[in-house]
């Protein structure tokens, strides 16, 4: 079995020789610790839900459609000193951040958000000249030659890659978290507004990869909710963002997209039924800090929603006996269940070190091929 039917098959709950081996991926700051703690420095350390030869990670890709702003902002420094500095970023956001701590272009801290783009409609108006689904570097180079080479693979693909598009998830970016939550009671056909343009850009810019490749899945990344819930009510879901999701998720499947999946960190659960009924079958990354229990989702809702993740990067830091207990914990049943890829619940932050990292893919092999033993 290549890893392509593996996929699509572990993941619409149909018997598998065994659940696919990967991770979601790691901080830099991980990776530089690692490189100290034995890592060979002469592999490849990125396995963002692409695959890696050295981990043994089965391999995965994405179609690189841009579904960003072009032509991005100019970036500018505000305000700087040995310590901060205050930018407006290429996605026209203003930031005050940390100069420490900078791996990878990766920030320990997150950034501090003091203005947005779009604040109005007369600035939506102008973020929508950058979105014009027709521009042709949304495309990669060379198009005919990667679809020719799609054709005859044997990994599975996805329409866009792992923190590309979404509804709720754009809003955001252009507008700010705050504003993005309440411009849906303040403005709501500002807000349908929006999402109407989101909902048409996506379906416009995918309409010629959706044609000419045989797509196996999409994940939509929208990151609505924090520790005990999500930043939109069920209400707001019903009423804003299920119409659009239906609309999308019945053009992905008319284009023979069977897996759709959606990307939250934070705790979902309360929508879970709703996002059942705009036409998701798959969740990632079921983060244990939130409260996500997969086995719970399991006992639920069955076969209606597959998972990835769950796996608490907490425990895996930890220690040996914690990281058994952990994994023994669901993923044995899950397993069982089926419609699982264990992985651990998030990017893997540095507080995990090398040793730890490795037993636990030692570990989760094991599980995998059916001992459930150390």
């Amino acid at each position: 079995m290549n890893s392509r039917e593996r996929f699509v098959r572990c993941n619409l709950f149909k018997d598998v020789d065994h659940a696919p081996f990967v991770e979601i991926a790691a901080w830099p700051q991980t990776i530089a610790r690692w490189l100290k703690e034995g890592l060979p420095a002469d592999v490849d350390s990125c396995f963002y839900l692409n695959g890696n030869e050295f981990f043994g990670f089965e391999r995965w890709e994405f179609i690189p459609l841009r579904t960003d702003l072009i032509p991005m902002f100019e970036y500018e420094v505000l305000e700087e000193n040995e310590r901060i500095i205050v930018y407006r970023g290429y996605d026209g956001v203003v930031h005050k951040a940390l100069k420490e701590g900078v791996v990878g272009g990766t920030r320990m801290s997150m950034d501090q958000y003091i203005s947005f783009p779009v604040t109005d409609r007369e600035s939506f108006y102008e973020m929508k000249k950058r979105y014009n689904p027709h521009s042709p570097v949304r495309y990669p180079r060379w198009w005919n030659d990667l679809v020719r080479c799609w054709k005859s693979r044997d990994y599975p693909l996805a329409l866009t890659g792992f923190g590309g598009f979404g509804l709720y998830s754009m809003l955001r970016r252009w507008m700010g978290t705050e504003n993005a939550c309440t411009v849906f009671y303040d403005d709501p056909s500002f807000a349908e507004e929006m999402l109407d343009f989101l909902a048409e850009f996506f379906m416009q810019l995918t309409e010629r990869a959706l044609k000419d490749v045989d797509v196996d899945w999409y994940n939509y990344f929208e990151d609505f909710a924090y520790k005990t819930g999500p930043l939109v009510s069920p209400y707001i879901f019903e009423k804003f963002l299920l119409p659009r999701y239906k609309i999308i998720n019945a053009y992905l499947m008319k284009h023979g997209v069977r897996i759709i999946s959606l990307d939250s960190d934070g705790n979902i659960e309360v929508l879970l039924p709703l996002i059942i009924e705009a036409g998701f079958n798959h969740i990632c990354p079921v983060e244990q800090a939130a409260g996500m229990d997969a086995v719970k989702i399991r006992k639920t809702y069955g076969r209606d929603l597959a998972m990835l993740g769950s796996i608490d990067k907490r425990e895996i830091a930890k220690g040996k006996k914690e990281i058994e207990r952990e994994l023994l914990r669901q993923v044995p049943y899950l397993l069982e269940t089926g419609g699982y890829i264990p992985t651990i619940d998030h990017s893997i932050p540095p507080d995990v070190s090398y040793k730890n990292f490795m037993y636990y893919l030692e570990f989760k092999k094991k599980l995998l091929s059916g001992v459930h033993g150390s």
